[in-house]
């Protein structure tokens, strides 16, 4: 694997100025000299595929898999023509982390922001992106995102800058969950009733690589019942290695792509310095692995001061549910030692997937960098959001405030814009819910309705979400909910155990420095509370990242500054109602 080379191979953290935040704004409404325009053309289809040694069918772009890796600087132009040559889907790609300021209609998110390209159809995506931060893209389409439509997109500062970090060289690692069954099966499986559960994945895959039928530490008796493995050349199960030289600093890029899995990491022997968080600096803190769910990202910093005669497993185990999936292991691999050399002793132990405090401690160690736009000290319009398992009709279905989501045939967008009365219910859905709600226990009453209603917000006002969790369906079960926005950062201003209790939780908040992020942790049997201001006109999704729990309902959507959305391509929305509105606008 390649990496960039750095001119400083200490660590060096540079304190942020205040003002990097209006260097910020104004970078966003001029398009400076040194930004480029980069240009791609990506055909989408499925191919016959091994991700874990065993073949099944993948989603790739350009006949890739992962998908290609977007590399811009901050202040590019990333122009995307996408081409759908799957012959029976529709197609969309959202690109995590990547706000859209005035490109409301390219966050990809079918029904939300624009209607699903059709097979044999070209849709071209134009979008700047306006900071430097680790980020991805990946389908958003019915559970594409399952059956690999995902890929790397990092943006380094922007040309004539400095980066903060130091490090000599850089790697990516993207981190993904697989199973053998077809995503169009779990989709069923899963609409059916009773439902049917996907159950735990088969392997975890890294940069789209993982064993399920062998181990890379099958010589550690007591670690795995696996036989070692043994690949050939051409593998496409065989692992990327990481080569480092001794005594450098490597930046370690880290993003989770997973349908279900929350994870963590460790570096045999290896100290982690966390730096980044979801596109934004953080302040560094040191760690001997780290937990990410799906739809986060961190940059870490990792010294190889360990002896340089050795390599060493880098490994990823399944946290936050029970679980029935190896651990996925590639080697950290010092150049003075063969690469074919394995570790010498057995690799990181995941710590233990139920260890809630371990992982809110983890959680809880993470502070924006100096100089970070602080929050508004006070709210304007605040949700408090109640997660909950529910049936309708008995079918299983997530809810939020007791509605479970379903997005129209017309995409919220098209009907905003063009004041479409039809496109949707325009009755806002709960703004709360009743709070003598008993969170501990399953719902006593479950039945639950769909609906397509949406919360509208004024423009730039400050908007507070409390996430609350709950007990599931049956049995004595919260679990963990990856919350992730699109078109904003927000601050993660706390997070509690138990139930939200308004004017009293409030006092526990962080005011002073807390994270900017984009995905916000819900942990089992409490809340969290996140701050944004209505900034980027548009409409907007936000929901669970846990792909089976999307597709049964769990999330909202947020509308904001609506008489400012500027001009949207007649080709985002050529579906529902806005079809024929633009036939009729067009002929006239």
């Amino acid at each position: 694997m390649s990496y960039d080379e750095h001119t400083s191979s200490s660590f060096t953290y540079i304190s942020q100025m205040g003002v990097w935040w209006i260097v910020l704004v104004v970078a966003v409404l001029t398009h400076t000299a040194s930004a480029a325009v980069r240009e791609y053309h990506w055909e989408v289809e499925y191919k016959y595929w091994s991700p874990d040694c065993k073949e099944g069918a993948v989603m790739t772009v350009n006949g890739e898999f992962p998908g290609p890796t977007i590399k811009a600087f901050a202040g590019d132009t990333i122009v995307v023509n996408l081409t759908n040559k799957l012959t029976t889907e529709g197609l969309v790609i959202h690109w995590h982390g990547i706000r859209q300021f005035g490109s409301p209609w390219a966050d990809g998110a079918a029904g939300v922001t624009q209607c699903a390209i059709n097979p044999g159809e070209t849709f071209t995506y134009n979008f700047t992106v306006e900071k430097p931060g680790t980020h991805f893209y990946h389908g958003h389409y019915g559970m594409q995102r399952s059956a690999g439509l995902y890929g790397s997109l990092i943006v380094d500062v922007a040309k004539g800058k400095s980066e903060r970090l130091r490090y000599d060289g850089e790697f990516n690692l993207l981190l993904s969950d697989w199973w053998h069954e077809a995503i169009p099966s779990q989709e069923l499986g899963l609409s059916s009733k009773p439902m049917r559960w996907i159950g735990e994945a088969q392997s975890i895959l890294i940069n789209g690589r993982g064993q399920f039928n062998c181990s890379l530490a099958a010589q550690f008796s007591n670690n795995t019942s696996l036989p070692m493995c043994t690949f050939k050349e051409g593998d496409q199960c065989a692992p990327q290695i990481l080569h480092v030289e001794p005594n450098k600093t490597y930046r370690i890029r880290l993003s989770s792509t997973t349908a279900l899995a929350s994870l963590n990491l460790a570096v045999q022997g290896h100290k982690l310095v966390v730096v980044e968080a979801d596109g934004n600096y953080i302040t560094p803190f040191t760690t001997d692995d780290i937990d990410i769910y799906s739809g986060e990202s961190y940059s870490v910093l990792l010294t190889t001061d360990q002896d340089p005669s050795h390599n060493y497993y880098i490994s990823v185990g399944v946290r936050g549910r029970k679980p029935n999936t190896t651990q996925a292991l590639t080697i950290l691999n010092y150049v003075t030692a063969p690469a074919s050399k394995l570790p010498s002793s057995p690799p990181p132990v995941t710590p233990r997937w139920d260890d809630f405090e371990r992982s809110k401690n983890f959680s809880k160690k993470i502070f924006s960098a100096m100089g970070s736009p602080s929050p508004p000290k006070k709210y304007r319009k605040r949700l408090i959001l109640l997660n909950t398992q529910n049936l309708i009709d008995g079918y299983t279905k997530w809810a939020i405030n007791n509605v479970s989501l379903v997005t129209p045939a017309t995409p919220y967008l098209g009907s905003v814009k063009y004041n479409l009365k039809l496109g949707f219910n325009r009755k806002s859905p709960p703004r709360s819910y009743r709070m003598d709600y008993d969170i501990m226990n399953p719902p006593p009453f479950p039945n639950t309705t769909t609906g397509n209603g949406i919360y509208v917000f004024p423009f730039n006002v400050t908007v507070d979400v409390i996430i609350q969790n709950a007990n599931v369906l049956k049995g004595i079960v919260s679990e963990i909910h990856p919350w992730h926005l699109h078109g904003h950062d927000f601050w993660v201003l706390g997070y509690g155990d138990g139930k939200f209790k308004p004017g009293i939780d409030e006092k526990t908040y962080n005011l002073k420095n807390p994270p900017l992020r984009n995905t916000a942790i819900l942990y089992p049997y409490g809340w969290t509370a996140i701050r944004f201001v209505t900034d980027n006109p548009g409409v907007w999704f936000f929901h669970c990242h846990i792909e089976p729990h999307l597709h049964m309902g769990m999330g909202v959507v947020f509308a904001e500054g609506l008489n400012r959305i500027g001009k949207v391509p007649d080709e985002a929305l050529g579906c529902g109602l806005t079809k024929q509105f633009l036939m009729n606008r067009n002929r006239n």
